[in-house]
């Protein structure tokens, strides 16, 4: 049955069904249940159509929110889904990971006074809906083009460029390091937040499009970038930032002072069940436990929710802010107290303590002083307010930067920013190197699913435009 709209004044906001703490800490099941037709079309209805759309607005892929709202609610939801994928090549990966609180439902016009409208959950119902009735389709070219993309990275701005040059023509291969596409899709995101089957057949349908995975090669290893270069017409290099900030208190070097991706790739594949010799022996297992995160952002909350899961003792994150400037996600926060995870805010870590193993951290208490040049307030330390935390594992979640590039592929003529990442014209985000362009996080540093798949899609037009520039070569006949 179609709903009217507007209805945000009859009907209050609701998420789906969310399983109980206890039972998500026992399994690596999604935290909501799937949206019942009734309740996604209820919950669209709640769209105000407004004339300026801030939800749209400060989506980084500019989804046509309000359209696909409206089309739920009036029960089309297979046009839903069209509107959706237009602009989005994951919507259902954005429906589960997007910190929507921040993005589109935090910036809802009618967030004051009536709570916005649940837009993830019923992005994820689309798409859900649209695998379960088979109305995503490989992506198919209508003219195949004779002209070769090579794609190092099968993240989501390397996969989102493919799919959208191979619906351009173009014959694309993806190189990747790994053993699966996915990047931290696979690796880094947990299944309570992304089952990795949702990840896995997204790869199977775009090789099913034509689309070639060449899984672990690395380029600047196995294969020189040079040798890319010469086989395709253009290279794009979207290969993340996976180096781990590291901590320079004394202490970090002991045995149980583990980077954040070490810990959750090993808590990934063991779930996906490949040998994890580093789990299976204990040093990334946090089971039994008392382990301390030191972060605030969505990766330090991604482990803390793990570590809860392996059946740790206990599970304390350590963030030198407040919880009202902490940058993770509120509702990632809210699900980590409810499965039993101690924030210690205004806490930062002096050393850490033990005999060669780690035993403890040593923090040191803050408070927030005044506002610096960018309005955040800065963060002073006060005077002998130290405090101890029993720890056997203790987990760095300081972000991420890249590897050193230009060594990395062997190509010193590469040029990157102060900050390591690699320099391209923002215009046609192309690297110094005629012909290799580069998106997503190698570009912009370490940032959010919707960005990387937002600037793919945008290299993937940049690619075509210089190819095309370079003179059209002959079609290959399509079957």
């Amino acid at each position: 049955m179609a709903e009217k709209m507007l209805q945000f004044v009859r009907l209050q906001q609701r998420q789906p069904d969310k399983r109980d703490a206890a039972a998500r800490r026992a399994d690596w099941g999604e935290v909501y249940q799937p949206f019942a037709q009734e309740a996604a079309s209820s919950q669209a209805s709640r769209c105000s159509q407004c004339g300026v759309p801030f939800c749209q607005v400060h989506c980084p892929l500019n989804n046509n929110i309000p359209d696909w709202l409206k089309l739920t609610a009036e029960g089309r939801v297979e046009e839903a889904y069209e509107i959706a994928a237009a602009t989005n090549t994951f919507p259902e990966i954005c429906g589960r990971v997007c910190p929507q609180d921040r993005l589109c439902e935090g910036n809802c016009v009618i967030e004051k006074g009536f709570d916005s409208v649940t837009i993830g959950a019923v992005e994820k119902y689309i798409t859900d809906t649209a695998w379960e009735k088979g109305w995503v389709k490989p992506p198919r070219p209508v003219k195949e083009r004779a002209q070769s993309v090579g794609i190092i990275g099968a993240g989501p701005a390397g996969m989102a460029a493919a799919e959208r040059l191979r619906t351009m023509g173009y014959q694309v291969t993806v190189y990747d390091r790994h053993d699966r596409a996915g990047g931290l899709m696979i690796y880094g995101i947990p299944n309570f937040k992304l089952e990795k089957d949702i990840v896995l057949r997204r790869q199977k349908q775009y090789e099913d499009g034509g689309i070639t995975f060449r899984l672990n090669v690395a380029v600047g290893q196995d294969i020189p970038l040079s040798e890319l270069r010469a086989q395709h017409a253009a290279v794009l290099v979207a290969t993340g930032v996976y180096k781990a900030r590291d901590i320079t208190n004394p202490g970090g070097d002991l045995a149980g002072v583990v980077p954040a991706l070490d810990y959750l790739i090993a808590s990934n594949r063991k779930g996906l069940g490949d040998m994890v010799p580093d789990f299976d022996s204990g040093a990334l297992d946090a089971a039994g436990k008392h382990v301390v995160v030191v972060g605030g952002g969505d990766t330090a909350m991604d482990c803390v929710r793990t570590a809860v899961r392996q059946g740790a003792a206990s599970v304390t994150c350590l963030y030198r802010r407040d919880k009202a400037n902490m940058p993770g996600s509120m509702r990632e926060v809210k699900n980590a107290e409810e499965e039993g995870v101690v924030f210690e805010w205004l806490g930062a870590p002096e050393s850490f303590f033990g005999e060669g193993k780690v035993e403890g951290v040593r923090a040191q208490r803050m408070h927030l002083g005044l506002p610096d040049a960018t309005g955040r307030q800065q963060i002073e330390p006060i005077p002998g307010a130290l405090f101890n935390l029993q720890a056997d594992l203790v987990i760095k979640a300081l972000g991420f930067d890249p590897e050193d590039l230009p060594q990395a592929f062997d190509e010193p003529a590469l040029s990157v920013t102060r900050w390591g990442t690699l320099k391209v014209d923002y215009r046609t985000m192309m690297t110094a190197l005629p012909g290799v362009f580069a998106a997503g996080d190698i570009v912009r540093g370490a940032s959010l699913v919707v960005w990387g798949i937002r600037d793919g899609r945008d290299v993937a037009d940049q690619i075509h435009s210089y190819i095309q520039a370079q003179g059209e070569t002959p079609a290959i006949a399509a079957e």
